[in-house]
């Protein structure tokens, strides 16, 4: 067996991954989140506040927000790191995020990023995925492992469990580790995505971690316990260590096109389209 194939195998059939050797352990894992106040956070104050030592995020019915926007720490942007927080989402569909490597982006509005989020989702499949906010869109739903191919096509190579499933309204633990191109996410200690991001052109090697409100019905989030632990630098995976098996399938597979329902021609239609199709006699 290859040196290649042996990566491959590591990859779609355990959680480590080829850079796990690549990446020791960093400094100890910092509160960024003083538990009294947003000191070191950034967003609109209409939303966000402090309560009984959480962090609440809220929207009402009758102020909607006319975009989503974030709470966004102003540390030092992120590179390759571990980020744990507990979550709590009330809401009646909505949904909430981590952003992290996130980029400012004050030219779509107030208090606005764009780039990766760990999504905080009442739907199985959506909460723990991976999102690009402002650009890709899903990358990698709940239980896959996904490759994002140079040309930037999300495929499917592996899968991870779908069970047990997470209530949002309850408190949940996220935890987004970030080493060069490969991330992952996990909730309550169980990983929901696997992903190895080759794109350079759209993927993000640096950023701001920041937490989001989201415009729709009202909604609340309540964020506690955020710690940050920077680790040094891991190696880039070429997009060769990763191969895309023949049958993956797409994370988002193209819609068919919609047409015209079958048999609806009348008669006198078909035979006009016979006689436009006949030899000139």
């Amino acid at each position: 067996m290859t040196g290649l194939s042996i990566v491959a195998v590591g990859f779609l059939a355990g959680c480590g991954g080829p850079d796990s050797a690549n990446v020791s352990s960093g400094d100890e894992a910092e509160i960024i989140f003083n538990g009294t106040d947003l000191t070191g956070w950034k967003g609109n104050l209409e939303n966000w506040s402090v309560v009984d030592g959480t962090i609440v995020g809220t929207t009402t019915d009758e102020s909607p927000l006319p975009y989503n926007q974030f709470l966004i720490y102003e540390g030092d942007p992120v590179e390759d790191f571990e980020l744990t927080a507990e979550l709590k989402l009330t809401s009646d569909g909505n949904n909430s995020g981590i952003q992290y490597r996130a980029q400012l982006r004050p030219d779509l509005g107030d208090h606005v990023v764009s780039g990766y989020q760990c999504d905080m989702h009442p739907f199985v499949w959506a909460n723990g995925m991976l999102y690009d906010e402002k650009g890709r869109g899903i990358v990698a739903k709940r239980g896959m492992k996904v490759v994002i191919t140079p040309e930037g096509k999300a495929m499917q190579v592996g899968d991870l469990s779908m069970t047990p499933e997470f209530n949002t309204g309850e408190w949940s633990t996220y935890k987004i580790t970030a080493k060069g191109n490969h991330l992952t996410h996990e909730v309550n200690g169980v990983q929901t995505v696997d992903v190895y991001d080759h794109q350079e052109a759209e993927r993000d090697m640096s950023g701001v971690i920041a937490f989001q409100i989201h415009k729709g019905p009202a909604m609340k989030v309540e964020i506690r316990k955020v710690t940050l632990k920077r680790l040094p630098g891991a190696d880039v995976i070429a997009a060769e260590a990763t191969p895309v098996p023949a049958d993956a399938k797409p994370v988002n597979p193209p819609r068919k096109p919609k047409g015209k329902a079958k048999g609806n021609k009348g008669p006198g239609k078909a035979k006009a389209k016979a006689k436009e199709k006949a030899p000139a006699q």
